[in-house]
């Protein structure tokens, strides 16, 4: 069972489903919300749904935005140098990535209950039983494993006893999203706050930032107090009107001190919470869910031992550790208006714009494809699988033997393993002659030579999705 059916939880569902294995997602509120959190999927995010053969769904309704922001210096980041098939941040709503995910997960079976609040969890080594309250009244439900995707107040990491250390909130942001009579996009940032417009179609702005005079996030938030912070920083109000959304939010930071009790997994928020800088959050939420996907499917198959899972914890652990560095570092950037962090924004936006290093460190960062998983042998294994997403959509891991010389039983070893076989050279410049490739597109074993011998190994070691 899924807990929460937002982007995150419906992607570890239908990673489920996939390859068969019979998923519910209990989800508290009755309809999806009318406001969209989220505006963008970065490139490793359109990769993971390329890999599913999704990405054009997305690309005919997103606008492609090829310059980023890191902590909203004034130099931006240029994503049209990245090493993918999609160099730049996809511009489209939450909602509508929600309803599209939740299209893909439903053709796959996944059964989706709306109304349906956990309010608690037992586990023991056969399964967790959830606490339920539904349009019917109270129920208790069972499930062999429970996947937690329920936001920063998670019920399940609650529940389940998983701590969730970190820094408390010491400055707020806020968003409106309202309709303006002169639109007009921009990113500011002096010693009355910071803004950043972004147009919502039509004459329908999203407004956000931080407000250096007033960070009291017990008053009320009305249209004439983004009005009032948005005349100080921007200089004017952009004719404002119509107010849809007025929220506020914290710098929290904090990261899971586990993403794995016994049969209970933490995915997106429910395992880190931070300021929503750089547009990361869904993006690294979905990244966490096709990491756990492939993984949790193969054990409740039967065909993976589980220990499998604490390989989740293991790479994915050390990812949220580094979206609350680089979110800590952004949170600082943006709601700091003090001279010292004048001359620091000064001095990095200069380095951004200066030193292609440098922003094209930041860009792959935020952008995710600098994420490699330790490991040990071949210096692929670990690594981010450029391209290919096309072989990947069965969910099964992927033999690629480029040079078509391994032998019949070799590759029926490879079939009965669970794993699909392509012979013939790809269009992966300095790979390996024989690639293992994972159901979430990095490298799982690789070899210079094609030899019989040695994948034979491999895939023994490997058995059913065995590590």
């Amino acid at each position: 069972m899924v807990v929460g059916a937002g982007p995150v939880g419906l992607w570890a569902a239908a990673e489920l489903a996939l390859t068969g294995v019979s998923v519910v997602v209990l989800e508290r509120a009755t309809e999806r919300s009318p406001h969209s959190k989220a505006l963008g999927i970065h490139p490793r995010t359109i990769e993971v749904l390329a890999m599913r053969g999704l990405e054009q769904r997305f690309l005919d309704e997103g606008t492609p935005l090829s310059d980023w922001h890191f902590g909203m210096l004034e130099s931006s980041l240029d994503f049209s140098v990245l090493d993918t098939p999609y160099p730049f941040m996809l511009a489209i709503p939450q909602r509508r990535t929600e309803e599209l995910l939740e299209e893909h997960a439903l053709a796959l079976g996944v059964v989706i209950l709306r109304g349906h609040t956990v309010a608690g969890l037992d586990q023991d080594d056969e399964g967790v039983t959830l606490r339920v309250t539904g349009p019917d009244g109270e129920y208790t439900r069972t499930a062999r494993y429970v996947v937690g995707a329920d936001g920063t107040g998670s019920t399940v990491r609650k529940a389940a006893g998983i701590a969730f250390p970190g820094t408390d909130t010491t400055s707020y942001g806020y968003v409106g999203e309202v309709r303006v009579t002169s639109p007009a996009v921009v990113s500011a940032h002096n010693e009355h706050g910071a803004l950043i417009s972004v147009p919502l179609g039509g004459d329908r702005f999203r407004i956000a930032g931080v407000d250096a005079h007033n960070n009291g996030a017990a008053d009320p938030f009305t249209l004439e107090a983004l009005r009032e912070t948005t005349i100080r920083v921007a200089g004017t109000d952009f004719g404002m009107h119509d107010p849809s959304w007025l929220t506020r939010f914290g710098n929290a930071t904090r990261v899971a001190e586990t993403y794995r009790l016994g049969r209970v997994l933490l995915a997106g928020d429910a395992a880190h919470r931070h300021l929503p800088a750089g547009g990361v959050g869904l993006n690294v939420g979905i990244q966490d869910a096709m990491n756990l996907g492939w993984r949790l499917a193969a054990v409740a198959r039967g065909d993976a031992d589980p220990a499998l899972l604490d390989g989740y914890h293991e790479e994915r652990h050390a990812v949220g550790e580094d979206l609350a560095e680089h979110t800590l570092a952004q949170s600082a950037l943006i709601t700091a208006t003090t001279p010292e962090v004048t001359g620091l924004r000064s001095l990095l936006s200069s380095l951004v714009a200066t030193v292609p290093e440098f922003s094209l460190a930041l860009a792959r960062k935020l952008s995710a494809l600098d994420v490699t998983y330790p490991a040990v042998g071949h210096p692929l294994v670990g690594t981010r699988v450029p391209g290919l997403f096309s072989l990947l959509r069965t969910g099964r891991p992927v033999l690629l033997d480029q040079t078509g010389s391994l032998g019949e039983e070799v590759t029926a070893l490879a079939a009965a393993a669970g794993v699909d076989v392509v012979v013939g050279e790809q269009s992966w410049t300095g790979a390996a002659a024989v690639v293992i490739m994972r159901p979430d597109g990095h490298v799982w074993w690789a070899s210079d030579h094609a030899d019989d011998g040695e994948v034979t190994t491999a895939l023994q070691a490997l058995g059913r999705f065995r590590r």
